[in-house]
């Protein structure tokens, strides 16, 4: 079983590729989509939506995960990061691919078992989850791996039920 997990952003959407091999975890890939901020917002998520497409052309995962946006003070980036979400379900629509959504807190606890875990104990959970040599960068790409990474454990647990 191969995973997309996906953290959007509008100036960088990490990504991370997991793949579930005789319930082991393995890594296949990672990084950002980056887009500059001279850009318009348009051209900006043309960009995402074009390099995320090539990624499931390209990989061809059997599930996309993405972070569920959390709403906090700033609703500037929230609208922001909103958008990058919708061009991220969009591609996973057109390509057909099952798409599932996770909080913050979801991958929290699927990666450490403490809802308040910090952004150093996640990447950390990720490095030994996958049996890397150091801990993924950008921290974009780690929590698009930590994403993947919850949504593998939680669809073996949905197969269990």
């Amino acid at each position: 079983m191969l995973t997309l997990g996906i953290d959007p952003g509008t100036a960088r959407t990490g990504f991370g590729l997991v793949r579930e091999e005789s319930s082991k975890l393995i890594h296949v890939d990672c990084g950002c989509v980056t887009t500059s901020s001279k850009e318009i917002s348009q051209n900006r998520l043309a960009i995402i939506y074009k390099a995320v497409k090539k990624l499931i052309l390209e990989h061809k995962p059997d599930f996309i995960a993405v972070e569920r946006l959390f709403f906090g003070n700033n609703t500037t980036t929230a609208m922001a990061v909103s958008q990058a979400r919708g061009i991220i379900l969009l591609a996973a629509a057109e390509c057909r691919i099952e798409l599932s959504e996770y909080t913050p807190l979801e991958v929290k606890m699927a990666l450490t078992g403490y809802g308040r875990a910090d952004k150093k104990q996640i990447q950390q959970m990720v490095k030994i989850l996958l049996g890397l040599p150091n801990i993924p960068k950008p921290d974009d790409a780690a929590d698009a791996l930590a994403i993947a990474i919850c949504h593998t454990h939680s669809h073996k647990l949905r197969r269990l039920a």
